[in-house]
């Protein structure tokens, strides 16, 4: 993944971009140490169940563990979702979340205005997607950490394959609060430039 990524720097370096590598959102590592768990599943869910009213077949995350209605790979994390206790806004592990997202948000802006950076690129995955069920082999990947924490906006386009070519890789464009024009034109420049994407065959 890792070379594909820096083949991918290299194609923009080629297609006129001014590509500065590496940076770094200062003092990310002890931003994120410092967040607490806020674990607010049982609490969307239920409201969202209560929502639907009596179009909704179960009316809670509890009908729905007691049920047993459910591929046993997620029943670890629905017994998870169910012991919490967490309400946005009033737990503390939910204010110190909060409190990183504006800090994230901060750190985003003070190093795209340092630099005059368009948009911040990385790969999507840094690990190959797991089957379904698997619960062992890492599943971490880049794209949960920086859009979803800032609520800024992000899209990805293919950058290549790994794997002898049989597995495809993206590369994400993130950017500034509102900036999703801009981030439209770079995305769209490099994909109609790169041409990685091969359409499935059609059985």
């Amino acid at each position: 993944m890792d070379a594909v990524f820096k083949g991918s720097l290299g194609e923009l370096r080629n297609l006129g971009a001014e590509v500065i590598d590496p940076v770094e959102v200062a003092g990310l590592d002890a931003m994120r140490r410092s967040q607490g768990n806020c674990n607010q599943f049982k609490y969307d869910l239920n409201r969202y169940l209560a929502a639907l009213g009596d179009k909704a077949p179960m009316h809670s995350l509890d009908e729905i563990v007691k049920s047993r209605r459910f591929h046993p790979s997620i029943q670890a994390r629905l017994e998870g979702g169910q012991a919490a206790d967490d309400t946005p806004g009033v737990s503390a592990g939910c204010k110190s979340r909060d409190e990183f997202r504006e800090k994230l948000r901060a750190a985003v802006i003070s190093l795209m205005d340092s630099l005059q950076l368009d948009a911040l690129i990385y790969p999507t995955w840094s690990n190959p997607p797991r089957l379904i069920g698997d619960l062992n082999t890492p599943g971490g990947d880049n794209n949960q950490l920086f859009a979803p924490s800032t609520g800024f906006p992000a899209i990805t386009v293919p950058m290549g394959y790994t794997r002898g070519g049989t597995l495809p890789a993206g590369l994400q464009f993130f950017g500034r609060a509102w900036s999703e024009p801009r981030l439209l034109e770079l995305a769209y420049s490099y994909e109609q430039a790169t041409h990685h994407r091969r359409p499935p065959k059609l059985q």
